[in-house]
C-alpha cells in the first residue's frame, strides 16, 4: 500500500504527482473517489464509500473506537482524498461521535455546500457517552427516558434539535430512521419527517434496518399522501450477510431508493483469515452476529483471501469492492480504526472484480438468520 499522498485542498491537481505514476490503484482512485454517484434517483450525490463515523467517540460505549483527537484526522484525512460523505447516529457514544464530526467540520472548514452530513435516530441517547442500552439491557422507560425512544412526532423533533446542536450545524443532510418503530403509528413518523423537511431542519429522510414490508408501507403512505419519501435504505449486507437480496433490493429498486449498505466488511470478519485475532473481534458483541462456524461463511472468507492473494490486494477491498459491483448499492458505509486501513478502502473504488470472480465469491453462500433489524 503506497504512503499517505501529499495534503491538499479537494478540487486541486493529482496529490499523487509524476513520481506516483507506477501506483496505478492510488492514482485511480483519488479521480475514481472524486465521482460522486446519485443516492437513488434523487438528486443528491455521494461520495462512493461513505465514512462511518460510529468508530468516533468513547471507548467507553465500545473498546474499539477512537477519541476525538484521532478520530478529527480520520475525517480529514478522508475528506482530502475526496470522501465528503458522513454517517453518524445520534446513539454512537451517546452523541459523542456527532460532536466529533460538528467539530472536525468546524475546525478545518470542510465547505458545507459539498460535504454530506447523515444522521439517524430511534434509539435512546444516554446522559453519559460510555453508556449502553443495547449491552446493559435496561429499560429507557424505567431509568428516566420517556419519551426519548422511538419515532413518535415528539421523538423525531427532539432528536433533530438536539443532534443539529451537538453537530453545530444548520440542517442535515439525509436524516434516517435507525430502526422500525412497531409501536408508533406509521401515519404520525411519516407526517413528523416530513415537516422536519418542510421546516428547513432535514433535506432527505432514509430508513435502515427493517424488513421490506414495512419499508414499502412507510413509502407507499408517503407517496400516496404526498409526503417526504425515503430516498435510501441503509441496510446490513455483505459477502457472507446477503438476505437483503431476496426482498428488501427489490423494493428498493421498485421505488428507486439507493442503497448504502453497512458493515460491508461484517464487523472486520472480511478483512482477515477467521483464526486471526483482533481487539475487534474480542471486545465488539455484535460480532457474534455471523456464524463463523457456518461452511458457507468459511469458505466465502477463504476465498477473499484467496482472491486477495491473486489479485495482491488485501481482503478488505476485495470486500469493499464486491459490495461496490452489486446492483441497487449507491455507495457502501466503511468505519477504520487506521489511516492506514482507510487509504486501503478509498483504494477499492478503483479495483474491478470479474464476473468469474464475483460469481466465485458468491457461490458458497447458504441462507443465514435474519440479523440487525
Amino acid at each position: 500500500m503506497a504512503s499517505a499522498p501529499k495534503k491538499m485542498q479537494y478540487g486541486t491537481s493529482d496529490p499523487f504527482g509524476a513520481d506516483r505514476d507506477g501506483d496505478n490503484n492510488a492514482h485511480l482512485a483519488y479521480y475514481t473517489i472524486r465521482s460522486p454517484v446519485r443516492l437513488g434517483n434523487s438528486g443528491l450525490k455521494i461520495s462512493k464509500i461513505v465514512l462511518g463515523c460510529m468508530t468516533y467517540g468513547s471507548p467507553g460505549w465500545q473498546g474499539w473506537v477512537l477519541e476525538e483527537e484521532e478520530a478529527i484526522k480520520h475525517i480529514k484525512f478522508a475528506y482530502d482524498q475526496g470522501i465528503q460523505s458522513f454517517d453518524t447516529a445520534n446513539v454512537y457514544s451517546n452523541g459523542l461521535s456527532e460532536i466529533i464530526l460538528g467539530k472536525a467540520i468546524k475546525q478545518h472548514k470542510l465547505p458545507r455546500d459539498e460535504i454530506v452530513v447523515m444522521t439517524k435516530l430511534c434509539g435512546t441517547v444516554a446522559r453519559e457517552h460510555g453508556y449502553s442500552f443495547l449491552r446493559t439491557g435496561a429499560n429507557p422507560d424505567e431509568n428516566g427516558y420517556i419519551n426519548q425512544h422511538g419515532l413518535s412526532r415528539k421523538h423525531i423533533f427532539e432528536s433533530v434539535k438536539h443532534s443539529l446542536e451537538r453537530l453545530q450545524l444548520d440542517y442535515i443532510d439525509l436524516l434516517q430512521c435507525h430502526r422500525f418503530d412497531p409501536t408508533t403509528p406509521i401515519e404520525e413518523t411519516m407526517q413528523a419527517l416530513h415537516d422536519v423537511v418542510k421546516a428547513g431542519y432535514v433535506r432527505y429522510i432514509g430508513m435502515s434496518s427493517c424488513w421490506a414490508y414495512q419499508f414499502h408501507a412507510m413509502q407507499n403512505y408517503a407517496i400516496a399522501n404526498k409526503l417526504t419519501p425515503f430516498i435510501s435504505m441503509q441496510n446490513h449486507h455483505n459477502l457472507i450477510y446477503r438476505e437483503e437480496e431476496r426482498e428488501m433490493f427489490p423494493t428498493l429498486k421498485m421505488f428507486g431508493v439507493g442503497a448504502i449498505p453497512w458493515s460491508p466488511l461484517a464487523r472486520g470478519m472480511l478483512c482477515r483469515p477467521l483464526s486471526e485475532k483482533t481487539h475487534r473481534k474480542e471486545t465488539d458483541p455484535y460480532v457474534g452476529i455471523y456464524d463463523a462456524s457456518n461452511a458457507g461463511t468459511a469458505e466465502i472468507i477463504k476465498r477473499v483471501e484467496e482472491i486477495a492473494t491473486k489479485k495482491n490486494i488485501s481482503m478488505a477491498q476485495v470486500s469493499v469492492a464486491w459490495s461496490l459491483s452489486k446492483e441497487g448499492v449507491s455507495a457502501p458505509i466503511v468505519g477504520t480504526t487506521s489511516l492506514k486501513n482507510l487509504e486501503e478502502m478509498i483504494a477499492a473504488v478503483s479495483i474491478e472484480l470479474t464476473k468469474e470472480e464475483i460469481a466465485y465469491l458468491e457461490e458458497p453462500y447458504t441462507p443465514v438468520a435474519i440479523a440487525g433489524h
